[in-house]
């Protein structure tokens, strides 16, 4: 039974199904239900996960409900599933809500995969554009309005700006990809970015749409704009993206592979067996893109239903392991850093 749900878009709607190739190699058990809900953005993830892990492992039941990190902690909360899935660590009060479902234990934040967010741009005759945290703030809050203006000349020193307005495009529901983004310019742009890393838009001016489908479409559509999305949105659409001048030797553009990289630059900020990462968003590491966002699956660390512990464990373990992890470039997802996902798994290991 492969169940998922037809709410929400993720970085790849247009994943292709997987069964023709050959089934994987997983220390399989012989029965059990896995139940999970929540970040759309992981869901292609997990489409191809499950594709793959069920044709090595045919007796057990994966189900994945995508309707959004926020209903995705509450399933998980209620005890209506085996796990969750969120773009965004659990906060302390959330954590605290789990309590009953994982008696004597607590919930645990294990990452299990990354993707960049793209800044995407719609400006005739520009095929190359460079932007660094302050001047991207500074766009998406309204207090640089013309694509020629000299900050972003500064940066560009070599390209013919033309004198036209910009249209910022923002996020109208609260999202994890806002989020991430808001985390970003509050982490590398502080000074000029005076607004909360959550997952409401509080920029001034500029349109908004709903989903990252609909501010993609916008962006295409509108002569002089500029807005943010996963990957897989700017690629399926040749949409050109923004190279972020982080104080590397050369400007960084989006890709599942400098996402990675971005991730490796991460620390783990969580407290015992809990993986919740700390990214650095003002890291200069050559090649590191800093615009990322990295999904979390949510496990109780004890008091797991022991009818579907053993599947759990051995779904999880696949999807941190390294042939599981290897084949999310094939759909614009970037992989956890190897270092990352091996203690992911020595966790995973330890539920009880």
């Amino acid at each position: 039974m492969l169940t998922l749900g037809a709410c929400g878009g993720g970085p790849d709607d247009d994943a292709k199904p997987v069964a023709s190739s050959p089934a994987p190699d997983i220390e399989c058990v012989g029965s059990g239900q896995v139940r999970g809900s929540g970040s759309t953005a992981q869901q292609n993830a997990m489409k191809r996960w499950m594709n793959q892990y069920q044709q090595a492992c045919p007796g057990v039941q994966l189900v994945y409900n995508p309707l959004g990190s926020g209903a995705g902690v509450a399933q998980f909360q209620r005890g209506a599933t085996t796990f969750g899935g969120t773009d965004e660590a659990l906060t302390e009060e959330d954590r605290v809500l789990t309590e009953d479902v994982c008696p004597g234990g607590q919930a645990l934040d294990l990452p299990m995969l990354g993707g960049p967010i793209a800044v995407g741009y719609n400006l005739p005759g520009v095929t190359r554009l460079v932007l660094d945290a302050p001047t991207l703030a500074r766009i998406f809050d309204a207090r640089i309005t013309r694509w020629n203006d000299p900050a972003i000349q500064r940066l560009n020193p070599k390209v013919k700006l033309p004198d036209l307005a910009i249209a910022p495009v923002h996020r109208a529901d609260d999202s994890g990809t806002t989020q991430n983004l808001n985390a970003y310019l509050t982490g590398a742009a502080k000074e000029v970015w005076p607004y909360p890393a959550d997952k409401k838009w509080h920029g001034r001016g500029g349109h908004s749409a709903p989903g990252s489908d609909a501010v993609s479409t916008m962006v295409t559509q509108t002569e002089g704009a500029i807005g943010y999305f996963e990957l897989s949105f700017a690629a399926n659409r040749k949409i050109g993206t923004v190279l972020i001048d982080t104080g590397a030797a050369q400007p960084v553009g989006p890709s599942t592979r400098s996402a990675s990289a971005g991730i490796a630059e991460a620390k783990v900020a969580g407290e015992g067996k809990d993986l919740k990462l700390k990214l650095d968003y003002e890291t200069s590491a050559e090649g590191a893109y800093p615009i990322v966002l990295v999904t979390y699956e949510i496990v109780c660390d004890t008091g797991n239903e022991p009818e579907s512990l053993p599947a759990l464990k051995s779904f999880l373990t696949y999807t941190a392991s390294q042939e599981g992890q290897e084949q999310l470039h094939s759909i614009h997802y970037a992989p956890l850093p190897a270092k990352v996902a091996a203690q992911v798994r020595e966790v995973i290991a330890t539920l009880s």
